[in-house]
């Protein structure tokens, strides 16, 4: 079955820097976009970042745009987000999101992905 497994959460200053990881098994992982989201305490899971099958493209949320990168690695099943300059804003759990379609130019929302991870916490201290 469709497994995606996050990973490199933790606890960091304002100013520093976070690698995640999302390890995807049991569905044909370059084929598919894969896709970041994050959700804090009261608020609704939001857009982080999204990569096509190849990683050729990527969107980034404006919140994160300059200070966030997403990429993949096809040979191991991988996605990543790496995280500088966090702020305490960026408190959230993250989670790791899979999309049947190879790339998604718009609708960057919860309901365009098929397949989620269970997340990992990221707290920034001030």
């Amino acid at each position: 079955q469709v497994q995606l497994v996050e990973s490199g959460g933790g606890l960091v200053q304002a100013g520093g820097s976070l690698r995640l990881s999302c390890a995807a098994s049991g569905f044909t992982f370059s084929t598919f976009a894969m896709g970041w989201f994050r959700q804090a305490p009261g608020k609704e899971r939001e857009f982080v970042a999204v990569v096509s099958w190849s990683g050729g493209s990527t969107r980034h949320a404006d919140s994160v745009k300059g200070r966030f990168t997403i990429s993949r690695d096809n040979a191991k099943n991988m996605v990543f987000l790496q995280m500088n300059r966090l702020k305490p804003e960026d408190t959230a759990v993250y989670y790791c999101a899979a999309c049947t379609q190879r790339w998604l130019w718009s609708d960057y929302v919860p309901e365009s992905f098929d397949y989620w991870g269970r997340g990992t916490q990221v707290t920034v201290s001030s």
